[in-house]
């Protein structure tokens, strides 16, 4: 019964926000306006969320948005486990956000149970185009994440750039 409350309240509307806004052409005012018709089906959401088309959330209550945060097209965020995103972050198009995994079960991971975890992306982090960002990963405040990260995870620190297969980082800024 709680699953489908949860269905009624936040997934089918912002599924429905999502399909109606599609056809809105790409420019900074139907970013706007997709990002506040989308905010109220969020576990929290701040002000002047900006989304771009063909963005799929799986358990939206379990994403938490801060102020001024962009997503690029085709991004994909799947709170299995919870999601948080810092203030004025930045995800490029098609990255994938993960909060869990499946674990194996009689030899096949197809009916496996999920194993839930936690994803923070701290403010002012700009994620690259085509990167994937997996449960249990803590990317720190002011990073660049570089495109085509395949796998995200661990702990980045503030200010980091992180690029490679899987993430590793290259430098940190002294700032």
């Amino acid at each position: 019964m709680q699953k489908l409350i949860k269905c009624l309240r936040y997934e089918w509307p912002l599924h429905f926000i999502m399909a109606l806004t599609g056809w809105f052409p790409n420019n900074i005012i139907f970013y706007r306006i997709r990002g506040f018709l989308a905010r109220p089906f969020f576990g929290s959401c701040g002000a002047n969320f900006r989304i771009n088309r063909n963005i799929e959330f799986l358990n939206s209550s379990s994403i938490h948005i801060g102020n001024n945060v962009y997503m690029a097209v085709g991004c994909i965020l799947l709170a299995i486990g919870e999601i948080q995103i810092g203030d004025e972050v930045m995800l490029g198009p098609y990255v994938v956000v993960t909060a869990g995994k499946h674990i194996k079960m009689k030899g096949s991971y197809r009916y496996g149970p999920e194993e839930k975890a936690l994803i923070k992306i701290g403010s002012g982090t700009w994620v690259g185009a085509h990167t994937t960002i997996v449960g249990g990963a803590t990317i720190g405040s002011g990073c660049v994440i570089g495109c085509n990260a395949a796998v995200v995870r661990g702990t980045i620190p503030n200010n980091a750039f992180a690029a490679g297969v899987p993430a590793v980082v290259k430098k940190i800024e002294n700032v």
